[in-house]
């Protein structure tokens, strides 16, 4: 495992729901500032809705060099991380979308990540959290 950590971007069609998804996995996990999380919730106004300029700005800000990983909410933020991942220059290298529970997976990755895990390992992590029970 190298120094640098895989950074984590929350995309919801609500600031205020990926702040407070950021916060939760953060905390949840013990994290602190160990592990590079960003929400990018809404429109550039502030309306509901995805920004591919923030989801760039998000992931820019939380790249160490160990990759990004990138959980969404719904249809259209998922829509919108993969038109800039098509872009090809949009993203940080190693910008992954990551097939999650936005929830789950966000404390999931969270936790792996604060761990040292690759990419591949927070990305798995995340992914597993589909098959938690809650009864």
């Amino acid at each position: 495992m190298s120094d640098a950590t895989v950074g984590i971007v929350l995309v919801s069609h609500s600031a205020a729901v990926a702040t407070s998804v950021a916060e939760l996995a953060k905390g949840l996990a013990g994290a602190g500032d160990a592990v590079p999380v960003a929400p990018a919730g809404g429109t550039d106004d502030g309306g509901l809705g995805t920004s591919a300029e923030l989801v760039a700005a998000a992931a820019a800000s939380v790249d160490r060099g160990a990759g990004v990983a990138v959980l969404t909410d719904l249809g259209s933020a998922v829509l919108t991380v993969k038109t800039l991942l098509a872009e090809g220059d949009e993203l940080p290298a190693d910008t992954r979308l990551v097939d999650a529970p936005f929830v789950e997976g966000a404390v999931a990755a969270v936790v792996t990540a604060a761990t040292g895990a690759d990419l591949a390992a927070v990305e798995a992590a995340a992914a597993e959290a589909y098959t938690y029970r809650k009864a």
